[in-house]
């Protein structure tokens, strides 16, 4: 039964601000893949062949990893986002809510094998997306949205061969499997149905997408990586109920379903080294998200509902790392990254606080045994203060049940990454 589909679609539509969308990657995407990469903040990815996790980034890399390796991690996300303004309903009301993105562990698991000197098998762990939030209740624009969340599981299958001695190639199929809720309700301050709910939906759904990747050994000190992941197209059916879905009888659960693209990414890479203990990498990463451009309701037997107009357009995210051999077993790496928002100041809303953000990073390797080697990476983001203004004013629109709302997010990200990876 898809109970959790037409949820993630929702809560990116009409649902609430989201966390990853203010700090960590743009929209509602998580960069979180790996506590090797956090330590750079995701620097040259798509070109470093450090463990089994690489797959993940550029699945031709994989060519580069020696006998079988798994690596097993979890990153801790700290987000500290506050949102304060006002909710106009004849008259002003103050709305606020501190820290209102929950934290999360993001796991990840990954093995590798080299089957001979040119071909090489991979199997991933991990997500590519997720976000949750609660506002409350009593948050004076809940009627734009008091909760939402995102929880996507991600499996590769992937393989990599090497045409010649300086380029590989990879590909890989990916599995994608997500959930979500979203859910408003009438301020209090409403003068109708206040506290009641206006819209609530959950859903889920498994879909299939792709990646390819690319490796060029331009010589002993210099690499190139190219990879890029296909558009997953989700359909998420489920349940709805509500005010907003059912005024006959607003707590009856009705069948509903949506569409939801998550958009291709592409990454281009190079890593130089420069001297036998310093090497310097980079990376431009890109996303598609001017392909979202509206969420729509679809119920059997019945017109399709225009939820929201989101008009995003494409976002850009800009590294430079550099790592550090400091002796035989110690690696340091530091890193700095800069991603650029996926909403304009135009279409910025209280729905998706959406800003550019800036990565702070540093990291380190330790060769424990010949076999065993352990990470960890530590990353503060700072997010841009974003203003945004919230407004339904159709006939039953949003701010018939609280009024419009304009305020202002302010957020910060605290990242903690470990990983443990072993050769065998």
């Amino acid at each position: 039964m898809k109970t959790n589909k037409s949820l993630l679609s929702l809560a990116v539509a009409c649902g609430l601000m989201s966390a990853s969308a203010t700090v960590n990657a743009a929209g509602f995407q998580l960069a979180e893949y790996s506590a090797t990469g956090l330590g750079r903040a995701y620097a040259g990815e798509a070109a470093m062949a450090d463990n089994a996790s690489s797959q993940w980034r550029n699945p031709a890399l994989l060519t580069y990893l020696e006998g079988t390796q798994v690596s097993v991690g979890a990153i801790y996300v700290d987000p500290n986002i506050d949102i304060e303004g006002t909710s106009k309903y004849f008259t002003e009301h103050d709305a606020k809510s501190k820290d209102f993105a929950h934290d999360a562990v993001i796991p990840n698991f990954y093995v590798s094998h080299k089957y001979n000197d040119k071909f090489a098998l991979g199997f991933a762990l991990g997500t590519n997306y997720g976000m949750e939030t609660d506002l409350g209740t009593d948050f004076a624009a809940a009627n734009h949205g008091n909760e939402a969340s995102i929880i996507t599981k991600e499996a590769n299958l992937n393989a990599a061969y090497q045409i010649t001695p300086a380029v590989s190639l990879g590909g890989g199929l990916r599995i994608v499997q997500a959930e979500g809720s979203f859910g408003a309700v009438a301020s209090e301050h409403s003068a109708i149905f206040a506290g009641d709910t206006l819209k609530y939906m959950e859903g889920d759904d498994t879909a299939f997408g792709w990646q390819v990747g690319t490796v060029w050994q331009v010589n002993d000190a210099n690499r190139i990586g190219f990879t890029y992941k296909s558009e997953v197209a989700l359909t998420l059916e489920g349940f709805a109920k509500g005010r907003g879905f059912n005024r006959a009888d607003p707590h009856a659960h009705k069948n509903g379903a949506m569409n939801l693209d998550l958009p291709a990414t592409a990454e281009l890479a190079t890593y130089h080294q420069l001297t036998d203990k310093v090497a310097v990498h980079t990376s431009i990463n890109w996303t598609d998200w001017s392909s979202f451009k509206e969420l729509v309701a679809d119920f059997p037997n019945e017109e399709s509902v225009l939820i929201k107009e989101e008009n995003w357009e494409d976002n850009y995210r800009f590294a430079v790392g550099s790592t550090y051999q400091y002796s035989n077993k110690l690696q340091l790496r530091t890193g700095v990254a800069y991603d650029t928002s996926a909403v304009s100041n135009e279409h910025r809303t209280a729905t998706i606080p959406e800003t550019d953000r800036l990565w702070l990073s540093i990291g380190a390797g330790y060769q424990w045994s010949e076999q065993l080697s352990l990470d960890a990476g530590f990353t503060y983001i700072m997010a841009k203060d974003a203003t945004m203004h919230e407004s339904d004013s159709k006939p039953l629109g949003a701010d018939t049940f609280g009024g419009s709302f304009e305020g202002e997010v302010t957020g910060s990200i605290w990242l903690v990454g470990v990983q443990a990876n072993y050769t065998f």
